[in-house]
């Protein structure tokens, strides 16, 4: 039977449900219990959820932000990897008529996302016209950037993410030309949405307590952005050919990955037309020029990988 006390998770009550039913928390599964309530509730307001929504929440662990979820929104397809999380959250959502609960794993392999997940969203979007969705979690850290990456691949992806994750995927993520962290990933996300880092947390708000910190960003479908992007496949092998090798200029960069198609002298032209520095380097490029020098080779007939590979 369900407690009822999962909708206000704490430290003092995950330890106490933890003993009870025998387990402890997986840290190999990226198992970090977010315990400030406040941060929860921010957490879902950032979503800015309506009667509309599907949500998709991947780590349900006790159920305590599902329960939130399933307040605002019109259905929630919570996915737990674990088993003994998975029973436990059960009983504590077992009378919530709009949840589903998927047992899985939330990818299937590290370049898709399960398609048990996907066949559930769609069935929740069908179910009623005008529906979206959108991605809402405390996202397992070993899975927050592949999972988002993958979702921004998908022909219909979430119109938004709000999700916790590690601040340095965080600081990758909203990061801008020029500095450290900025690279395939900033590129990636930035050229289809609009990305806002909402607050950093300290380890102590979570249980057991990870050894970085963590952040609540936004991600926001931007239409108009992704629009640009002609092929999205290529797209994202031309970015991780480009940042193949960080310390290379962008020049031979070029020249490697296309090395069967495009001359030094045909790379050197290709710079001078989008008044690029011989000298750069992938990092310094807006996602507006990495997308524009990525439409300039798409006619090759070759993708980057293809041809780095041979």
């Amino acid at each position: 039977m369900s407690t009822g006390s999962s909708r206000n998770q704490t430290l003092s009550f995950l330890m106490r449900r933890f003993q009870e039913v025998g387990i402890r928390p997986h840290t190999k599964l990226g198992q970090n219990f977010l315990v400030d309530l406040n941060l929860v509730r921010l957490l879902v307001e950032t979503a800015e959820l309506g009667p509309d929504d599907v949500v998709l929440e991947v780590g349900t662990g006790t159920g305590s932000l599902t329960h939130l979820l399933a307040e605002k929104a019109a259905a929630v397809v919570t996915v737990e990897l674990d088993r003994q999380l998975f029973q436990l959250a059960s009983e504590e959502l077992q009378d919530l008529g709009n949840v589903v609960m998927l047992q899985t794993d939330a990818l299937k392999g590290k370049n898709r996302v399960h398609p048990l997940i996907l066949e559930e969203i769609q069935k929740q979007l069908l179910s009623a016209a005008g529906r979206q969705w959108k991605l809402v979690a405390n996202l397992p850290y070993n899975i927050a950037t592949p999972l988002m990456m993958n979702l921004l691949a998908l022909e219909r992806p979430p119109q938004c993410m709000a999700v916790t994750i590690q601040k340095e995927v965080a600081d990758r993520i909203v990061a801008q030309p020029g500095v450290k962290d900025y690279g395939g990933l900033s590129i990636w996300v930035q050229s289809q949405c609009q990305v806002e880092l909402v607050r950093v947390m300290p380890p102590s708000v979570f249980w057991p307590r990870p050894k970085v910190h963590s952040a609540i960003v936004r991600i926001t479908l931007d239409e108009s952005r992704r629009g640009r992007i002609g092929d999205r496949g290529y797209f994202h092998e031309f970015i991780r050919a480009m940042f193949c090798h960080r310390r290379k200029v962008l020049r031979s960069q070029l020249a490697t990955a296309f090395k069967e198609r495009l001359t030094k002298a045909d790379v050197d032209e290709m710079l001078r037309r989008f008044q690029i520095s011989p000298d750069a380097r992938a990092e310094q490029l807006d996602p507006d020029t990495m997308l524009r020098l990525c439409e300039a080779t798409r006619p090759l007939g070759q993708s980057p990988g293809q041809a780095e590979a041979d």
